[in-house]
């Protein structure tokens, strides 16, 4: 998608002007104008006589259509004008076809760009009313344009996909052209590699939320479609080169980072297929359910949950569910589907971009200066203070307000450092102040409590950072930035910030990186930081333009957003990176930096959580004093530590053993007593019995010595450990062919006391809350067995 936008700028006439040079003038696009039609909104007269008068297009190329509105509900909205190109009559030319025109069900006149002017805000009561800024938001079709040039059929028959489509005709042993299903697989994984190298490449991993979920859904179906090519093992990661081929002398990451792409793609594909292995296994559950209890459908709710938590497509489970005599709901599945989107949806319309241009802060424009980088105390004058819906002229003692200054000390919260806390004092008033957080235009907004007095517009005051908090949250945000490089040295250069906080008391990162840290890798990370502080750095921070930045070498993190000028934080020759954070001037200042620990958070994303500084030595200072009570507790010196407690645990595994052999003799003694204990349940010989095992591995050591003195003996164990039991059903094969299932026996048993289980036909085992009940569960068994012969 290309697109050129304005906010409050440039308008209809150069929009439409613009378009149409870009995409006629031999210059540029050079589409043959006889070619080209417009449609409009039948209301917009403007963009009507732009288009007649002013580009000179004929009246009978100028298509009225009432769809031409672009409205998403509240919010900005706008009519909008389209570009089509004709391709010529081999794509349509009968005239009794009523969809043959510009805009219309057709493959002849192909959309190119569309121009959508906002000059409306959508209000909540359904009314609609100019908007003070009137925008311009386009789309145009890159490929689309390649089409038509390249004269082919669809984007898809253009350099930018065929030779993907090619590769993975090749590692399918099909051809393109051959058959419809066919052709349809090779385009969406040529599309969804595409999309998908992009992507990983700049930092976006596959996980289970936001964007990175939407990577998962990509890269899932296009798997899926590969099981149509007949394509069983991961085979998308070997696309990632062809794409680079094609992409990489405009967007060189793509081949600078293939390896890694590579991998995140093949990690991925590998755990889909075992979510599919997974996915077959809860469907079979499913349909033998749905079978016991006399029903030939899988339920619509059954089959969405198996797609949205275990990303089981819905034709799979059409396809399982046919093979078994089953179908599907697919009226159920619909509307769970179609729960969920708007579930999203309303979650979408909470944090839309687009919103509603109104707010009370919204139109506040008056400047505000930042000046905490230098300063953590300075005189300012009160500009605004907001309380409820609007602006007022005072707050009162016990008040919450928010307040502008004309310039302040206070950070406000932003790039993972939290905002800074401290006071306003002045004129008989003193207040806390909380928090802050910016306002659409840009000035710090302080989230104020009034503690004395009364705090006024105009008022003078002195605002006072709390200084040992914000050195401690300088320390924090330094430290992230060298453990940031620390990272990239020890794990690798794909490695980048996914995510951080900054506060006093920690700091946390995430970053990407597929697989675990070794506790060697995070010894060397740890000791890395450190020695850079050790060194005594200085920290200098400039204001250079962008591009100067970048060519610095600075590093830019994905989802931030840049102004022309940016600010450069270097440390030596160690980091530098692009940060509108507050920094210690020298690494020293840190004084030590500490891992607290390390884990996993999503696919591809870890998380390392830091303190520095006088928490870093707080927290050593613990560690320390529990080796000390481990020392005292295991009487031994604190060097000798590590050798006492390898020798209890060694003591620990031979006692283990002997504990062991003794419960596998006296399992093989109380086996032989229960023989007496038989009974007849129906025409079967059934054994319900209580006995003593500590754990489940014990239980199904006397359940196998049971089975090897009575093989044609039902056995049904119950053990009490602490206040809670474990079963174990054993069922011999010749009484399994007759209709007997351990797995659903025991499940029944262990129902009675409250809990569940399952397992083979011949071999189960299930676990229950309430071991009061065991003496009727076990009773449950004989009835059950009676029951089934």
């Amino acid at each position: 998608m290309l697109g050129n936008f304005s906010i409050g700028d440039y308008f209809k006439e150069e929009a439409i002007i613009w378009a149409w040079e870009f995409l006629t003038d031999k210059k540029w696009i050079g589409f043959d104008p006889e070619r080209l039609s417009v449609t409009v909104y039948p209301e917009d007269e403007e963009a009507f006589k732009l288009w007649h008068e002013k580009v000179g297009l004929p009246e009978n190329r100028i298509v009225k259509l009432e769809d031409n509105f672009w409205d998403i509900g509240e919010g900005p909205c706008g009519p909008c004008t389209e570009i089509f190109y004709d391709r010529g009559e081999a794509y349509g030319n009968d005239p009794s076809d009523p969809e043959l025109y510009p805009g219309g069900e057709n493959e002849r006149y192909l959309e190119v760009w569309n121009l959508v002017f906002s000059q409306f805000n959508h209000n909540k009561d359904g009314s609609y009313t100019p908007l003070p800024n009137k925008n311009i938001d386009t789309g145009a079709g890159l490929e689309r344009f390649a089409s038509i040039l390249q004269n082919v059929e669809s984007n898809f028959d253009t350099d930018l996909f065929q030779p993907i489509i090619q590769q993975t005709a090749a590692l399918a042993g099909v051809k393109y052209n051959e058959k419809p299903e066919y052709d349809v697989a090779l385009k969406v994984i040529a599309d969804h590699i595409r999309t998908v190298a992009f992507a990983v490449g700049d930092g976006v991993l596959p996980s289970n939320e936001g964007r990175g979920y939407v990577i998962r859904r990509l890269l899932r179906r296009a798997v899926r479609y590969g099981k149509v090519l007949g394509l069983d093992k991961p085979f998308m990661y070997n696309l990632t080169k062809t794409v680079g081929d094609i992409m990489g002398v405009y967007y060189p990451e793509v081949v600078e980072k293939r390896e890694f792409i590579e991998k995140v793609i093949a990690t991925e594909e590998e755990q889909f297929h075992k979510t599919l292995s997974d996915g077959l296994n809860i469907l079979a559950d499913i349909s033998a359910q749905a079978k016991e209890q006399g029903r030939t459908e899988i339920s619509g709710s059954d089959a969405f949950k198996l797609y949205d938590t275990y990303g089981f497509p819905f034709d799979l489970t059409e396809d399982y569910a046919s093979e078994h005599g089953l179908t599907v709901d697919r009226e159920g599945f619909d509307a769970a589907m179609k729960e969920q989107r708007e579930r999203a949806r309303a979650a979408r319309h909470e944090t839309e971009s687009m919103k509603v241009q109104g707010g009370v802060l919204s139109d506040y424009t008056v400047k505000s200066d930042f000046v905490g980088y230098n300063d953590t105390v300075h005189e300012a004058k009160v500009l605004a203070i907001v309380s409820g819906d609007g602006f007022v002229d005072q707050a009162g003692e016990g008040q919450s307000c928010q307040v502008i200054l004309d310039a302040t000390p206070f950070y406000a919260e932003s790039g993972g450092q939290v905002s800074d806390q401290g006071i306003f004092e002045g004129n008989g008033v003193r207040a806390r102040v909380e928090g802050l957080f910016k306002a659409p235009h840009g000035q710090h907004v302080h989230l104020v409590i009034v503690e004395a007095g009364e705090l006024k517009v105009n008022d003078t005051v002195k605002a006072e950072v709390d200084r040992e908090k914000r050195q401690s949250i300088i320390k924090n945000h330094t430290a992230t930035h060298l453990l940031h490089k620390a990272l990239k040295e020890v794990l690798g250069e794909h490695v980048n910030q996914a995510g951080s906080l900054v506060e006093p008391q920690r700091l946390r990162f995430d970053f990407s990186h597929f697989g675990s840290i070794t506790p060697e890798e995070l010894a060397n990370i740890e000791r890395r930081v450190n020695e850079q502080i050790w060194k005594g750095t200085a920290v200098v921070i400039e204001h250079k333009s962008i591009d100067e930045a970048k060519a610095m070498g600075a590093m830019a993190l994905f989802g931030e957003k840049y102004g022309d000028i940016v600010r450069v934080v270097q440390v030596g020759d160690y980091s530098l990176e692009l940060c509108g954070g507050c920094h210690v001037e020298n690494t020293s200042q840190i004084g030590i930096f500490k891992l607290l620990g390390e884990s996993g958070i999503g696919s591809g994303v870890r998380r390392i959580e830091a303190v520095t500084g006088r928490y870093a030595y707080e927290f050593t200072e613990g560690q320390v004093d529990l080796l000390k009570q481990s020392a005292g507790l295991l009487k031994s010196n604190l060097q000798d530590v590590p050798k006492r407690i390898e020798a209890l645990t060694q003591q620990v595994k031979e006692i283990s053993r002997e504990n062991e052999s003794l419960q596998g003799k006296l399992s093989a003694i109380e086996a032989g007593q229960l023989a007496d204990r038989v009974v007849t349940a129906g025409n079967t010989r059934l054994l319900a019995a209580e006995v003593q095992a500590g754990s489940m591995d014990a239980l199904r050591t006397v359940a196998d010595e049971l089975k090897g003195k009575m093989p044609d003996t039902v056995i049904v164990l119950g053990a009490v450990t602490g206040d809670k039991v474990n079963f174990v059903v054993a069922v011999p094969q010749e009484l399994v062919k007759q209709g007997l299932h351990a797995g659903k026996i025991v499940k029944e048993v262990a129902a009675v006391c409250g809990g569940g289980g399952g397992g083979r036909s011949d071999m189960a085992q299930a676990g229950g809350k309430d071991a009061s009940k065991i003496a009727d569960a076990l009773k449950r068994a004989e009835e059950l067995v009676a029951e089934a012969v």
